[in-house]
């Protein structure tokens, strides 16, 4: 089916990437972030390569009230959501204790409080047509705890559980749910989130493009999950059986910048 699809976080990086795969596949877009000028570069590209409609929407998910202000530009536009694509997210490197306050509940507002509350506020719609797709961008660091990456990592085992019981509540309604689960990856992120000089990034991270085209196939697919790389998979395996307190000193070791 064509439709529309609502991408956050879609100013650069994988939410970049994500907008211009539903386009090459003839989806309108509305892209949504705060920063009004990467946005509407996004959308003059999208137009002028695929010749669907770009809707540019600004907004900073950090603010409280940013997700009902979407949904209601949504509906003043006249625009139906099809896809939701939850990509927006922040992260932090350091030390809990030392770390600005505002930044942290920053994050869990963009990372955790607004995916909810966009998800909640577009499903009702999706499942009175009986058919949507939402994809939320989780992470590899969502099944162990992270330190000096504590609340970042708490906050994506949040949208990997939430995801995955969401989806299990929506079997059979014609609306699916689709966590991907990318470990370190090469976008803006790690650079903001101070962790670009970690050992996680010095091993090495997997290209945006191809992490977004797994995770739109597994979305389009209706598969529940999809973890990206070989590396990654055998990672999370290897959660299930290695003890906790040897999980947690490779994250810190791998954190620690």
């Amino acid at each position: 089916m064509k439709g529309t699809a609502l991408i956050t976080g879609a100013s650069a990086g994988l939410g970049r990437d994500y907008a211009r795969l539903f386009a090459d596949d003839g989806h309108d877009v509305v892209v949504v972030a705060r920063r009004r000028e990467r946005l509407e570069e996004v959308g003059r590209e999208i137009c002028g390569n695929s010749g669907v409609q770009a809707h540019v929407l600004p907004l900073d998910l950090s603010d409280r009230d940013a997700p009902r202000r979407c949904v209601e530009e949504l509906r003043a536009r006249g625009l139906t959501i099809d896809f939701l694509v939850n990509n927006a997210g922040l992260g932090t490197n350091g030390a809990f204790g030392a770390a600005d306050p505002a930044k942290q509940l920053e994050m869990i507002q963009v990372n955790v409080t607004s995916l909810v509350e966009l998800t909640r506020l577009l499903v009702p719609d999706m499942l009175a047509r009986k058919r949507g797709r939402i994809l939320n961008v989780g992470s590899t660091a969502g099944f162990q705890p992270g330190p000096f990456m504590a609340v970042y990592y708490a906050s994506k085992a949040f949208v990997n559980s939430f995801s995955e019981a969401l989806a299990y509540e929506l079997d059979g309604t014609g609306v699916s749910v689709t966590v991907s689960c990318p470990g370190a990856t090469d976008t803006e992120f790690a650079g903001h989130a101070g962790n670009d000089s970690s050992l996680l990034f010095k091993l090495g991270a997997a290209d945006s493009a191809s992490v977004a085209r797994e995770g739109y196939a597994a979305m389009m697919a209706g598969q529940r999950m999809v973890v990206h790389g070989f590396t990654n998979k055998l990672g999370v395996q290897a959660l299930r059986v290695s003890p906790r307190a040897v999980a947690i000193g490779i994250a810190a070791r791998l954190n620690r910048s």
